[in-house]
């Protein structure tokens, strides 16, 4: 497949400017950023359910929905 290019340029303050070109595979960019959406996905989903559990153990009504209307979208899958 088609490799994609990552340029990449090093600015000091002082001195000239560096620049290196770095080649990386469309399969290992697509696969690393399915995975990172699923690493945060899956954190984000977790991290909701916690803030809805203490809701519902410090009986605060506001924060329930508050938070209920956030998990919403994590549950239809």
């Amino acid at each position: 497949m088609k490799t994609e290019r990552v340029n990449y340029q090093f600015k000091r303050y002082k001195g000239k400017v560096l620049g290196a070109r770095r080649e990386i595979s469309y399969e290992i960019q697509l696969s690393s950023r399915l995975l990172l959406d699923e690493l945060c996905y899956k954190w984000n989903k977790k991290h909701i359910q916690a803030q809805l559990d203490q809701a519902i153990d410090n009986d605060d009504r506001h924060a329930f929905l508050t938070w209920s209307k956030v998990f919403s979208a994590y549950i239809r899958e």
